[in-house]
């Protein structure tokens, strides 16, 4: 039961993080274009302006997608309480490698909304 306990906790951790995370982007972008903290993309660094709008747009995004995969997480590892630490491990694997997926695949209405504002210089 404690593993399941943490697992469970594991598993939690990208969905809070990514509405976190989106609350804190939707409200301000890091103060400075940098490699290290942020959206970075070659798009989203061009200019202040295009660093802004994909950090609004992508916490926007991420508000959103951490929400939708927050509850069917916790109701998916309800499935596996009280089974062996093999099959919570593997199911919690799987579970947060479709987390991933969601977390990654967020890139992509982030950059289509850069280019659909922005030129190729970012203006």
């Amino acid at each position: 039961m404690g593993f399941w306990i943490f697992m469970m906790v594991l598993n939690l951790l990208i969905p809070f993080t990514m509405i976190g995370f989106g609350k804190y982007f939707i409200k301000n972008a890091p103060k400075e274009i940098n490699y290290v903290f942020g959206y970075r993309t070659s798009m989203s660094m061009k200019n202040e302006d295009t660093w802004v709008f994909a950090h609004h747009y992508c916490g926007k995004v991420w508000l959103i997608l951490g929400s939708i995969i927050l509850i069917p997480s916790a109701i998916a590892m309800l499935f596996v309480i009280g089974k062996d630490a093999n099959t919570v491990g593997t199911f919690s694997l799987i579970l947060c490698s479709i987390q991933l997926i969601f977390l990654v695949g967020s890139i992509f209405p982030t950059e289509r909304a850069l280019k659909s504002n922005f030129d190729e210089q970012g203006r």
